[in-house]
Protein backbone atom coordinates (compact mmCIF):
# COMPACT_ATOMS: atom_id res chain seq x y z
CA UNK A 1 0.00 0.00 0.00
CA UNK A 2 2.52 2.34 0.97
CA UNK A 3 4.79 0.77 -1.72
CA UNK A 4 1.93 1.97 -4.32
CA UNK A 5 1.15 5.44 -2.79
CA UNK A 6 5.03 6.70 -3.51
CA UNK A 7 5.09 5.69 -7.16
CA UNK A 8 1.61 7.31 -7.65
CA UNK A 9 3.45 10.28 -6.07
CA UNK A 10 6.31 9.94 -7.96
CA UNK A 11 4.73 9.92 -11.35
CA UNK A 12 2.34 12.88 -10.66
CA UNK A 13 5.55 14.70 -9.41
CA UNK A 14 7.56 13.72 -12.14
CA UNK A 15 5.06 14.84 -14.79
CA UNK A 16 4.38 18.04 -12.99
CA UNK A 17 8.23 18.67 -13.42
CA UNK A 18 8.19 17.84 -17.08
CA UNK A 19 5.35 20.24 -17.36
CA UNK A 20 7.70 23.16 -14.93
CA UNK A 21 10.93 21.94 -17.04
CA UNK A 22 8.85 22.76 -20.18
CA UNK A 23 7.64 26.11 -19.29
CA UNK A 24 11.11 27.51 -18.03
CA UNK A 25 12.73 26.45 -21.14
CA UNK A 26 9.85 28.40 -23.46
CA UNK A 27 10.81 31.42 -20.99
CA UNK A 28 14.58 31.09 -21.12
CA UNK A 29 14.49 30.75 -24.44
CA UNK A 30 11.97 33.83 -25.68
CA UNK A 31 14.29 35.59 -23.30
CA UNK A 32 17.79 35.00 -25.04
CA UNK A 33 16.26 34.62 -28.48
CA UNK A 34 17.10 38.30 -29.61
CA UNK A 35 21.16 37.54 -28.82
CA UNK A 36 21.99 35.87 -31.36
CA UNK A 37 19.75 38.27 -33.82
CA UNK A 38 21.84 41.58 -32.50
CA UNK A 39 25.27 39.30 -33.15
CA UNK A 40 23.98 38.29 -36.54
CA UNK A 41 23.07 42.32 -37.27
CA UNK A 42 26.49 43.75 -35.49
CA UNK A 43 29.08 41.32 -37.87
CA UNK A 44 28.56 42.36 -40.84
CA UNK A 45 29.01 46.17 -39.94
CA UNK A 46 31.80 45.28 -38.55
CA UNK A 47 32.98 43.76 -41.72
CA UNK A 48 31.49 46.39 -43.31
CA UNK A 49 33.69 48.62 -41.60
CA UNK A 50 36.69 46.39 -42.06
CA UNK A 51 36.21 46.78 -46.27
CA UNK A 52 35.62 50.30 -45.94
CA UNK A 53 39.23 50.50 -44.01
CA UNK A 54 40.85 48.63 -46.76
CA UNK A 55 39.37 50.58 -49.41
CA UNK A 56 40.82 53.83 -47.44
CA UNK A 57 43.85 52.35 -47.37
CA UNK A 58 43.61 51.57 -50.81
CA UNK A 59 42.12 54.86 -51.61
CA UNK A 60 45.46 56.34 -49.72
CA UNK A 61 48.09 54.33 -51.58
CA UNK A 62 46.12 55.81 -54.87
CA UNK A 63 46.59 59.35 -53.84
CA UNK A 64 50.02 58.53 -53.09
CA UNK A 65 50.46 57.45 -56.31
CA UNK A 66 48.59 60.29 -58.04
CA UNK A 67 50.53 62.76 -55.96
CA UNK A 68 54.26 61.27 -57.12
CA UNK A 69 52.65 61.68 -61.15
CA UNK A 70 51.80 64.61 -60.31
CA UNK A 71 55.25 66.29 -58.91
CA UNK A 72 57.12 64.74 -61.74
CA UNK A 73 54.89 66.85 -64.09
CA UNK A 74 55.15 69.76 -61.86
CA UNK A 75 58.96 68.98 -62.26
CA UNK A 76 59.03 68.59 -66.06
CA UNK A 77 56.77 71.51 -66.49
CA UNK A 78 59.22 73.65 -64.37
CA UNK A 79 61.78 73.15 -66.79
CA UNK A 80 60.49 73.85 -69.45
CA UNK A 81 59.01 76.97 -67.97
CA UNK A 82 62.43 77.95 -67.21
CA UNK A 83 63.60 77.29 -71.09
CA UNK A 84 60.53 79.19 -71.69
CA UNK A 85 61.65 82.13 -69.58
CA UNK A 86 65.48 81.57 -71.39
CA UNK A 87 64.08 82.47 -74.71
CA UNK A 88 61.12 85.38 -73.87
CA UNK A 89 64.50 86.97 -71.52
CA UNK A 90 65.64 87.25 -75.26
CA UNK A 91 63.24 88.07 -77.13
CA UNK A 92 62.57 90.62 -74.52
CA UNK A 93 65.82 92.37 -74.60
CA UNK A 94 65.87 93.01 -78.64
CA UNK A 95 62.21 94.05 -78.20
CA UNK A 96 63.53 96.53 -75.63
CA UNK A 97 66.20 97.75 -77.87
CA UNK A 98 63.77 98.12 -80.83
CA UNK A 99 61.48 100.15 -78.86
CA UNK A 100 64.11 102.17 -77.09
CA UNK A 101 64.27 104.20 -80.35
CA UNK A 102 60.68 104.35 -81.03
CA UNK A 103 60.10 105.28 -77.43
CA UNK A 104 62.91 108.76 -78.08
CA UNK A 105 61.45 109.32 -81.20
CA UNK A 106 57.57 109.74 -79.21
CA UNK A 107 59.46 111.96 -76.87
CA UNK A 108 61.43 114.01 -79.55
CA UNK A 109 58.30 114.43 -81.35
CA UNK A 110 56.08 115.35 -77.76
CA UNK A 111 58.80 117.36 -76.63
CA UNK A 112 59.23 119.50 -80.03
CA UNK A 113 63.34 118.50 -79.67
CA UNK A 114 64.77 118.18 -83.29
CA UNK A 115 65.65 114.33 -83.25
CA UNK A 116 69.57 113.46 -83.71
CA UNK A 117 71.08 111.20 -86.66
CA UNK A 118 71.61 108.72 -83.77
CA UNK A 119 68.41 108.30 -82.88
CA UNK A 120 67.25 108.51 -86.41
CA UNK A 121 69.01 105.70 -87.50
CA UNK A 122 68.38 103.74 -84.52
CA UNK A 123 64.70 104.44 -85.29
CA UNK A 124 64.77 103.06 -88.41
CA UNK A 125 66.43 99.89 -87.61
CA UNK A 126 70.12 100.99 -89.14
CA UNK A 127 72.32 99.49 -86.48
CA UNK A 128 75.76 98.10 -86.97
CA UNK A 129 78.05 96.76 -85.45
CA UNK A 130 80.68 98.32 -84.00
CA UNK A 131 83.48 97.94 -81.35
CA UNK A 132 83.25 100.27 -78.60
CA UNK A 133 81.20 103.65 -77.76
CA UNK A 134 83.44 106.29 -75.83
CA UNK A 135 81.11 108.95 -73.64
CA UNK A 136 83.10 111.42 -72.62
CA UNK A 137 81.23 112.79 -69.42
CA UNK A 138 80.82 116.51 -69.63
CA UNK A 139 78.58 119.69 -68.40
CA UNK A 140 77.48 122.73 -69.40
CA UNK A 141 80.03 125.15 -68.34
CA UNK A 142 83.15 122.36 -69.83
CA UNK A 143 82.65 123.79 -73.13
CA UNK A 144 86.47 124.90 -73.08
CA UNK A 145 87.25 121.30 -72.16
CA UNK A 146 85.44 119.56 -75.02
CA UNK A 147 87.56 122.40 -77.84
CA UNK A 148 90.49 121.12 -75.83
CA UNK A 149 89.87 117.61 -76.52
CA UNK A 150 88.20 118.11 -79.90
CA UNK A 151 91.60 120.09 -80.82
CA UNK A 152 93.88 116.54 -79.50
CA UNK A 153 92.16 113.36 -79.57
CA UNK A 154 88.66 113.57 -80.46
CA UNK A 155 88.69 113.09 -84.41
CA UNK A 156 86.22 115.96 -86.35
CA UNK A 157 83.98 115.93 -89.48
CA UNK A 158 84.48 113.76 -91.93
CA UNK A 159 87.16 112.01 -89.93
CA UNK A 160 85.14 111.34 -87.23
CA UNK A 161 82.75 109.38 -89.52
CA UNK A 162 85.77 107.71 -90.93
CA UNK A 163 86.55 106.60 -87.20
CA UNK A 164 83.20 105.13 -86.92
CA UNK A 165 83.13 103.11 -90.21
CA UNK A 166 86.07 101.50 -88.64
CA UNK A 167 84.10 100.70 -85.50
CA UNK A 168 84.04 103.47 -83.10
CA UNK A 169 81.73 105.54 -81.82
CA UNK A 170 82.85 109.06 -79.63
CA UNK A 171 80.42 111.50 -77.97
CA UNK A 172 80.28 113.92 -75.23
CA UNK A 173 77.53 112.64 -73.17
CA UNK A 174 75.07 115.21 -71.43
CA UNK A 175 71.52 115.38 -70.10
CA UNK A 176 69.30 117.99 -69.65
CA UNK A 177 69.07 121.18 -67.32
CA UNK A 178 66.29 121.57 -64.56
CA UNK A 179 64.54 124.28 -66.60
CA UNK A 180 63.42 123.37 -69.90
CA UNK A 181 64.17 125.45 -72.81
CA UNK A 182 66.78 127.24 -70.89
CA UNK A 183 69.83 129.24 -71.72
CA UNK A 184 72.09 126.09 -70.79
CA UNK A 185 70.06 123.59 -72.96
CA UNK A 186 69.72 125.85 -75.82
CA UNK A 187 74.20 126.45 -75.90
CA UNK A 188 74.25 122.45 -76.13
CA UNK A 189 71.78 122.69 -78.78
CA UNK A 190 73.59 125.19 -80.69
CA UNK A 191 76.92 123.65 -79.96
CA UNK A 192 75.18 120.04 -81.32
CA UNK A 193 74.23 121.89 -84.09
CA UNK A 194 77.74 122.84 -85.07
CA UNK A 195 79.71 119.51 -84.53
CA UNK A 196 77.25 116.98 -84.18
CA UNK A 197 78.70 115.04 -81.26
CA UNK A 198 76.80 115.07 -78.28
CA UNK A 199 75.14 111.66 -76.90
CA UNK A 200 72.25 113.59 -75.08
CA UNK A 201 70.48 111.79 -71.90
CA UNK A 202 66.55 112.02 -70.19
CA UNK A 203 68.94 113.09 -67.05
CA UNK A 204 69.06 116.10 -65.19
CA UNK A 205 72.74 117.52 -64.61
CA UNK A 206 73.91 117.86 -61.37
CA UNK A 207 77.08 116.89 -59.73
CA UNK A 208 75.36 114.95 -57.27
CA UNK A 209 73.73 113.34 -59.82
CA UNK A 210 76.63 111.09 -61.44
CA UNK A 211 75.67 107.97 -60.45
CA UNK A 212 72.38 108.29 -62.33
CA UNK A 213 73.66 109.75 -65.26
CA UNK A 214 76.11 106.72 -65.82
CA UNK A 215 73.37 104.10 -65.36
CA UNK A 216 71.53 106.61 -68.16
CA UNK A 217 74.64 106.91 -70.00
CA UNK A 218 74.97 102.41 -70.96
CA UNK A 219 71.26 102.35 -70.85
CA UNK A 220 71.29 104.93 -73.93
CA UNK A 221 74.24 103.82 -75.32
CA UNK A 222 73.57 100.08 -75.45
CA UNK A 223 69.85 100.97 -77.08
CA UNK A 224 71.68 103.09 -79.70
CA UNK A 225 74.86 100.94 -81.21
CA UNK A 226 75.94 97.52 -81.13
CA UNK A 227 78.95 97.61 -79.34
CA UNK A 228 81.49 95.42 -78.16
CA UNK A 229 82.48 97.28 -75.68
CA UNK A 230 81.10 100.54 -73.95
CA UNK A 231 84.04 103.61 -72.54
CA UNK A 232 83.15 106.20 -69.79
CA UNK A 233 85.79 109.04 -70.02
CA UNK A 234 86.31 112.39 -68.16
CA UNK A 235 86.55 115.73 -70.22
CA UNK A 236 89.66 116.45 -68.70
CA UNK A 237 91.45 113.28 -69.61
CA UNK A 238 94.22 112.52 -72.66
CA UNK A 239 93.00 109.57 -74.48
CA UNK A 240 94.48 107.61 -77.20
CA UNK A 241 92.09 105.97 -79.24
CA UNK A 242 93.90 103.74 -81.14
CA UNK A 243 95.92 102.12 -78.22
CA UNK A 244 91.90 102.30 -76.56
CA UNK A 245 90.46 99.92 -79.43
CA UNK A 246 93.79 97.62 -79.60
CA UNK A 247 93.48 97.01 -75.60
CA UNK A 248 89.80 96.61 -75.74
CA UNK A 249 90.20 94.25 -78.54
CA UNK A 250 92.18 91.70 -76.61
CA UNK A 251 89.29 90.82 -74.56
CA UNK A 252 86.64 90.91 -76.86
CA UNK A 253 86.03 87.45 -76.59
CA UNK A 254 85.18 86.95 -73.18
CA UNK A 255 82.04 87.89 -71.46
CA UNK A 256 81.81 90.02 -68.50
CA UNK A 257 84.87 92.07 -68.93
CA UNK A 258 85.19 95.30 -66.54
CA UNK A 259 88.27 97.11 -67.35
CA UNK A 260 90.08 99.78 -65.73
CA UNK A 261 92.55 100.63 -63.09
CA UNK A 262 90.85 98.76 -60.32
CA UNK A 263 91.42 101.04 -56.74
CA UNK A 264 89.93 100.24 -52.67
CA UNK A 265 90.30 103.59 -51.70
CA UNK A 266 88.69 104.44 -47.97
CA UNK A 267 85.39 105.50 -47.46
CA UNK A 268 84.90 109.08 -46.78
CA UNK A 269 82.98 109.74 -43.56
CA UNK A 270 83.28 113.55 -42.95
CA UNK A 271 80.66 115.71 -44.34
CA UNK A 272 81.42 118.43 -46.78
CA UNK A 273 84.82 116.57 -47.47
CA UNK A 274 85.39 115.57 -51.65
CA UNK A 275 83.67 112.21 -51.90
CA UNK A 276 81.83 112.07 -48.98
CA UNK A 277 79.95 108.90 -48.51
CA UNK A 278 76.13 109.69 -47.08
CA UNK A 279 75.54 105.80 -46.63
CA UNK A 280 79.62 105.03 -44.87
CA UNK A 281 77.84 102.72 -42.92
CA UNK A 282 76.84 99.93 -45.52
CA UNK A 283 80.47 99.30 -46.09
CA UNK A 284 81.31 98.07 -42.63
CA UNK A 285 83.24 99.72 -39.19
CA UNK A 286 85.19 103.24 -39.73
CA UNK A 287 88.13 103.25 -41.33
CA UNK A 288 87.27 100.49 -43.90
CA UNK A 289 87.95 101.06 -47.19
CA UNK A 290 85.59 100.47 -50.46
CA UNK A 291 85.89 97.24 -52.70
CA UNK A 292 87.82 96.96 -55.59
CA UNK A 293 86.19 98.92 -58.47
CA UNK A 294 87.90 100.96 -61.22
CA UNK A 295 88.77 104.47 -61.29
CA UNK A 296 86.30 106.78 -62.35
CA UNK A 297 88.49 108.85 -65.01
CA UNK A 298 88.55 106.01 -67.63
CA UNK A 299 86.32 102.93 -67.63
CA UNK A 300 84.82 100.56 -70.13
CA UNK A 301 82.31 97.25 -69.72
CA UNK A 302 81.40 95.05 -72.40
CA UNK A 303 77.81 94.61 -74.20
CA UNK A 304 76.56 92.36 -71.64
CA UNK A 305 77.02 94.34 -68.36
CA UNK A 306 75.65 96.94 -70.05
CA UNK A 307 72.90 95.54 -71.11
CA UNK A 308 72.48 94.45 -67.70
CA UNK A 309 72.34 98.02 -66.69
CA UNK A 310 69.88 99.13 -69.02
CA UNK A 311 67.72 96.17 -68.15
CA UNK A 312 67.81 96.71 -64.04
CA UNK A 313 68.06 100.30 -64.04
CA UNK A 314 65.59 101.15 -62.50
CA UNK A 315 66.30 98.92 -59.45
CA UNK A 316 69.94 99.54 -59.38
CA UNK A 317 71.28 101.68 -56.01
CA UNK A 318 73.20 104.69 -56.35
CA UNK A 319 75.77 105.97 -53.93
CA UNK A 320 77.37 109.22 -53.70
CA UNK A 321 80.28 108.22 -56.04
CA UNK A 322 79.30 107.49 -59.78
CA UNK A 323 82.69 104.29 -59.67
CA UNK A 324 81.54 103.37 -56.45
CA UNK A 325 77.92 102.74 -57.78
CA UNK A 326 79.22 101.05 -60.70
CA UNK A 327 81.17 98.59 -59.23
CA UNK A 328 78.51 98.07 -56.35
CA UNK A 329 76.21 97.16 -59.42
CA UNK A 330 78.48 94.07 -60.83
CA UNK A 331 79.02 92.59 -57.11
CA UNK A 332 77.81 88.98 -56.77
CA UNK A 333 77.31 89.01 -60.87
CA UNK A 334 80.11 87.01 -62.64
CA UNK A 335 82.58 89.74 -63.92
CA UNK A 336 85.91 89.54 -64.98
CA UNK A 337 87.65 92.64 -63.23
CA UNK A 338 90.95 93.20 -65.17
CA UNK A 339 92.90 96.01 -63.58
CA UNK A 340 95.20 97.69 -66.50
CA UNK A 341 97.57 100.55 -65.53
CA UNK A 342 97.58 102.14 -68.73
CA UNK A 343 94.85 103.00 -68.83
CA UNK A 344 95.72 105.12 -65.82
CA UNK A 345 98.98 106.87 -66.71
CA UNK A 346 100.25 110.40 -65.17
CA UNK A 347 100.68 113.06 -67.11
CA UNK A 348 104.52 114.47 -68.85
CA UNK A 349 107.03 113.09 -68.04
CA UNK A 350 105.29 109.57 -66.98
CA UNK A 351 103.24 109.25 -70.49
CA UNK A 352 106.19 110.35 -72.34
CA UNK A 353 108.66 107.89 -71.34
CA UNK A 354 106.48 104.59 -71.63
CA UNK A 355 105.59 106.46 -75.17
CA UNK A 356 109.20 106.43 -75.66
CA UNK A 357 110.06 103.20 -74.53
CA UNK A 358 107.38 101.33 -76.44
CA UNK A 359 104.34 101.30 -74.04
CA UNK A 360 102.23 103.92 -75.37
CA UNK A 361 99.17 104.66 -72.25
CA UNK A 362 95.43 104.74 -73.26
CA UNK A 363 94.84 107.41 -71.01
CA UNK A 364 96.71 110.30 -68.83
CA UNK A 365 95.90 112.56 -66.23
CA UNK A 366 97.21 113.76 -62.58
CA UNK A 367 96.16 111.63 -59.62
CA UNK A 368 96.21 115.10 -57.59
CA UNK A 369 93.47 116.51 -59.71
CA UNK A 370 91.27 113.28 -60.40
CA UNK A 371 92.58 114.74 -64.18
CA UNK A 372 94.46 116.67 -66.28
CA UNK A 373 95.62 119.75 -63.98
CA UNK A 374 94.20 123.32 -66.08
CA UNK A 375 93.55 120.74 -68.58
CA UNK A 376 92.16 123.32 -70.72
CA UNK A 377 95.75 124.65 -70.94
CA UNK A 378 97.30 121.64 -71.10
CA UNK A 379 95.75 119.35 -73.38
CA UNK A 380 97.70 120.03 -76.17
CA UNK A 381 100.49 119.51 -74.55
CA UNK A 382 100.18 116.14 -73.00
CA UNK A 383 98.99 115.48 -77.07
CA UNK A 384 102.33 116.57 -78.74
CA UNK A 385 104.50 114.76 -75.70
CA UNK A 386 102.11 111.32 -74.75
CA UNK A 387 100.13 111.16 -78.03
CA UNK A 388 100.40 107.82 -80.22
CA UNK A 389 100.07 109.86 -83.46
CA UNK A 390 97.38 110.77 -85.98
CA UNK A 391 98.94 107.59 -88.60
CA UNK A 392 98.10 104.88 -85.82
CA UNK A 393 94.93 105.54 -85.74
CA UNK A 394 93.78 105.29 -89.30
CA UNK A 395 96.47 102.48 -90.14
CA UNK A 396 94.85 100.05 -87.35
CA UNK A 397 91.40 99.33 -88.85
CA UNK A 398 92.11 96.01 -89.56
CA UNK A 399 92.03 95.72 -85.49
CA UNK A 400 88.90 97.44 -85.52
CA UNK A 401 87.15 95.48 -88.33
CA UNK A 402 84.04 93.33 -86.57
Amino acid sequence: MNGKGKGVVSTKWTLMLCILSFCAGLFFTNRFWSLPEAQDTITPTRIEDDKAKLAGGCHSNSLQINKNRDLKEMLGNASKMNYAIHTLDKTILSLEIELAAARAKRESILDEVPLSDDLKAAATGGKHKYLMVVGINTAFNSRKRRDSIRATWMPQGDKRKKLEEKGIIIRFVIGHSATSGGILNKAIEAEERKHEDFLRLDHNEGYLELSGKTKSYFATAVNLWDAEFYVKVDDDIHVNIATLGTTLARHRSKPGVYIGCMKSGPVIVQKGVRYHEPEYWKFGTYGNKYFRHATGQLYAISRDLATYISINQHVLHKYANEDVSLGAWFIGLNVKHIDDRKLCCGTPPDCEWKAQAGNICVASFDWSCSGICRSVERMKEVHHRCGEGENVLWNSGLLFKL
